[in-house]
């Protein structure tokens, strides 16, 4: 079905990611409380500890409201696990330390891979498709000659994170559609959506690069990182939506009041509720979560085989 939409729409870190599990690995067992149905918690009994991807600069704020949504349906009190990067998520839900985690598609399937258990229960809908999902796009600064991909060869190109669905594994899509290897552009790791499209407006350390579509419409330009118009898109293709995941590890009563609660809520269900939310979270949340399961990204992970050179796909 993506790739249907992707027709519409017009070594390092693999390595340092496999030490960080090896690690984590090692000390995991004792950080995790049981319950009294043998489930257990990533702390207590009365706390559920969420993660959220490190995708932008202010993501921890921009997703505040589904943390409060998420204390208030199941009466725990919430805590959210800051992650420095997308490997540090991954490892943190391979240790155990979170209870439920807004992935992205991709460090999901890698956090499944290095083995994380954890249920997608629900998806962002784009408001465009109604579908989960969201749009990567291909950026430039507004004065670029760069027309197309293929114009990407033998400049500097702003990637998010390779662990990233939108900010690197969807472009090495594009790019190698276009004709392009790694060989052809030099990559530049921004570690951020915001922070790839800042660094491209600018046109300086990046001529070409990649960000998240509300990036560059919403969130980028309301931190005041660049203008709208400081970006031309050059292409865009849809990308499966981050899922929404509950810890395998929890109490059955914990697991299913989750499903229940998370994956169709909107942003009238979090008002509804009493929950704040702001223009930027609502324009990000979109239409709210839609129901996945875990075949929904079965996508990625044929992508992934078409996709050789892209490392952090070894394993998914």
């Amino acid at each position: 079905m993506f790739l249907a939409h992707m027709n519409r729409a017009a070594k390092g870190s693999a390595i340092a990611l496999a030490a960080i599990l090896a690690l984590s690995a090692c000390g995991s067992a004792a950080d995790v409380t049981a319950a009294a149905d043998g489930g257990t918690f990533a702390k207590d009994s009365s706390t559920l500890v969420i993660g959220m991807v490190p995708d932008e600069s202010s993501a921890t704020t921009t997703w505040q409201p589904i943390a409060d949504y998420v204390a208030k349906v199941t009466g725990k009190k919430v805590e959210v696990k800051e992650s420095s990067n997308y490997a540090a998520l991954i490892e943190a839900s391979v240790a155990g330390q979170v209870d439920v985690v807004s992935f992205s598609a991709f460090t999901y399937l890698q956090a499944k891979a290095h083995g994380a258990t954890f249920t997608p229960v629900g998806a962002t809908v784009d408001a465009s498709t109604h579908e989960p999902g969201y749009y990567s796009e291909a950026i430039v600064p507004a004065s670029s000659d760069i027309k197309d991909i293929a114009g990407y060869k033998g400049k500097k190109v702003c990637f998010v994170n390779e662990n990233s669905t939108s900010g690197y594994l969807f472009p090495q899509y594009l790019l190698t559609k276009a004709g392009l290897s790694q060989d052809d552009y030099t990559s530049v790791f921004a570690g951020k959506h915001d922070v790839s499209a800042q660094k491209t407006a600018k046109g300086t350390e990046c001529e070409a690069g990649f960000a998240q579509e509300t990036t560059v419409t919403t969130t980028g330009p309301a931190a005041g990182l660049f203008k709208t118009e400081d970006l031309k898109v050059i292409e865009k293709v849809f990308v499966p939506g981050p899922p929404f995941s509950i810890s395998d590890t929890l109490p059955a009563d914990m697991k299913a009041l989750l499903k229940e609660k998370m994956s169709t809520v909107s942003i009238a269900d979090l008002k509804g509720a009493g929950i704040t939310t702001t223009p930027t979270f609502e324009k990000f949340f979109a239409e709210g979560y839609k129901p996945v399961d875990d075949a929904y990204y079965n996508t990625l992970r044929d992508l992934c085989k078409t996709l050789p050179d892209v490392k952090t796909c070894e394993g998914v």
